[in-house]
This record gives structure tokens, C-alpha cells and sequence, in this order.
């Protein structure tokens, strides 16, 4: 599960939470979407610190586990992602490295893989902020809207200073959250200097132009995609690879070659996971009495009940049914 400090009745400058289900990693944050899915059937722990400043917010996530997540900005806000030294995986299929930057615009999903040891900052703007802000200092020419998803390379010193810069926003965060929810800090005066040290790194920054293999990784990264999106359409249908390969217009050994690159499981093995986790939420979504075990089961295409339960138990570590006790 998801455990925070916030309350339901006041939203605090500072939110930490322990994600130990990636089922409601969603749960808690008010600025992003996100829909994640484990890999690997092992114990997860990633942990988010989300600072409020007074129209920006800084994001800091860990992951010790695999994982897949769709995460998207919500509307009115542009999102600004760096990420730790150490840390590896995809965007839409494209490999982290050193001084690349990812910006994305309201509303606008990417898919990230994450392998463990996984660290990354998001900085989250409004953009008439920064507009007034380099209105009043006459420096508009400094700021351009991302279109859509841009992929930036920018100095890797620049990018890492802007990391480590919102790194130990959050680790004071962490420490002394009264500094923030008590505006012991002026949350202005600390929004302008992120806004200094974004412009910094993203005026230091030339659009990426993919290698030849991150044009294929990202090719596969589609193929996964529409995979995904069509076997989740079609729950009540008996979806075969077959039918993946026909609506991916690729070969089976190329279906398996994208999923196996990208998710480190075959289509099938990485479908079911998916599924699965959809059960979960529902299961842990449902009001007493509302639904059961098999009700959901059926929803998400999973007809032999045995197999759905081992599968289930493998994944999350527990029967299905005793998620949906445990949240009645």
C-alpha cells in the first residue's frame, strides 16, 4: 500500500510516501496520473516526496523493483524530468543517459521502464509562471512550450546540478517538512530559483537526435504500446499473439523480440501481469459486498479460477480473496 502524512482534509506542502503496492501507486498525488505495473514478483518498495511550492511542485521517486508506469501531468501544468546518476531504464523506449531531459505538456502520457536503483526528479511548472517570471526580467525569448513529449540533450553537468538541486529540496523536505507547511521557507522566493535552475538547463539543451538503435528501441516501444491498448479492448475476446502480431503489423519473432527487450517478459506472460493488476485495483476500489473475487476475474478475461489465484498469489504474494477481505 501507499502510506502518507497527508490528511484527508488538509493537502500539507509536503507529501511522503512508502509505495509497497504498485496497484495504488496512483493513490496521493494530485498533480500526476500514474498506472504502474511490477515485473518481477518481488517485494516493492519506491518511495515519492512531492514538495508544493506556491505554483510548482518538485517530485522526487525511487524504485527498488522492475517496473512499467504510464504517467502523465495533469492538466495546466508542464512536467520537467531528470534523473539520478545511477539510474537506468526507458522513455517510450528510449534508454536513459547521461544529460537527457525529458519535458512533457498537460495531459500528455509516457511510458517509463525503471530497473532498480531507479531515481528521478519531475519539476512540475505552470507555465504562466514562467512566463511572468521572465516577463518581468525581460527574457521571454528564453521559454518555449514542449509539444507534446520533447526529449532533450542538454550539458550533463547542467542537467545534473539540476537534479542534485531538487534532490536536496526534497531530502530537506524529508527532514524538516515544517519549513515548507510552516512557509518557514517564502515558497515564492524558492520557485523562482527552480525556475532559474530549469531555464539554466533547458537553455543549455538542443533537441535529441536518436542513434539508429533508439530509433529500433522506440519502434519496439510502439509495438508494445499498441499491444497493450488492443488486448485491453478486447477482454472478452481469447487474444492470441496472433492477433498482437496482426494489429502490431509485425512477426511474432518481432513481437516477442520488443516485449522481451523492453518488459523482460514475453507478450502473453506481460498481458497477464497487466491484467492482473487491473483485478487488483478493482478488488481494492470495491465498497463491502459490492463485487467478488470471480465477478472481477471475469471482467479482466481470466476464466479457470485456480490458475487466476496461483497467478495472483505469485504476483502480489497473497489470494485474491484476501485482498478483497482485507479492504471490506
Amino acid at each position: 500500500m501507499s502510506r502518507s502524512t497527508s490528511t484527508p482534509d488538509i493537502q500539507p506542502a509536503v507529501t511522503i510516501e512508502e509505495i509497497i503496492d504498485p496497484a495504488v501507486s496512483g493513490a496521493g498525488i494530485e498533480l500526476i496520473d500514474q498506472d504502474t505495473v511490477q515485473l518481477q514478483s518481488l517485494p516493492l518498495h519506491a518511495r515519492r516526496v512531492s514538495v508544493r511550492l506556491e505554483a510548482a511542485a518538485v517530485v522526487y521517486h525511487s524504485s527498488n523493483q522492475r517496473t512499467r508506469s504510464q504517467t502523465s501531468v495533469r492538466e495546466g501544468w508542464l512536467g520537467y524530468v531528470t534523473f539520478g546518476p545511477q539510474a537506468s531504464g526507458t522513455m517510450n523506449g528510449l534508454p536513459i543517459r547521461p544529460g537527457l531531459m525529458l519535458a512533457t505538456a498537460p495531459a500528455t502520457e509516457v511510458t517509463f521502464v525503471v530497473n532498480p536503483g531507479w531515481e528521478s526528479i519531475a519539476f512540475l511548472v505552470d507555465p504562466e509562471d514562467i512566463r511572468e517570471h521572465l516577463q518581468v526580467r525581460r527574457r521571454e525569448a528564453e521559454f518555449h512550450m514542449p509539444g507534446g513529449v520533447d526529449v532533450m540533450q542538454a550539458d550533463p553537468e547542467r542537467v545534473r546540478e539540476l537534479y542534485e538541486w531538487g534532490r536536496r529540496l526534497t531530502e530537506t523536505a524529508e527532514q524538516m517538512p515544517e519549513l515548507f507547511d510552516g512557509h518557514q521557507l517564502e515558497p515564492g522566493m524558492v520557485q523562482s530559483e527552480l525556475i532559474e535552475q530549469l531555464l539554466a538547463a533547458i537553455g543549455a539543451a538542443d533537441d535529441f537526435e536518436p542513434h539508429r538503435r533508439d530509433r529500433t528501441q522506440q519502434a519496439q516501444s510502439l509495438i508494445v504500446r499498441t499491444a497493450e491498448e488492443y488486448a485491453l479492448s478486447h477482454i472478452d475476446d481469447q487474444v492470441r499473439v496472433s492477433d498482437l502480431c496482426r494489429v502490431a503489423a509485425v512477426s511474432e519473432r518481432t513481437l516477442e523480440y520488443a516485449f522481451k527487450e523492453l518488459m523482460g517478459l514475453t507478450p502473453m506472460a506481460y498481458l497477464t501481469r497487466l491484467r492482473l493488476h487491473r483485478v487488483r485495483q478493482a478488488l481494492l476500489a470495491a465498497d463491502s459486498g459490492s463485487t467478488t473475487v470471480s465477478i472481477e476475474a471475469l471482467n479482466w478475461g481470466f476464466w479457470h479460477f485456480g490458475e487466476f489465484s496461483r497467478a495472483y498469489k505469485e504476483c502480489f504474494g497473497e489470494l485474491p480473496s484476501v485482498t478483497l477481505r482485507r479492504k471490506s
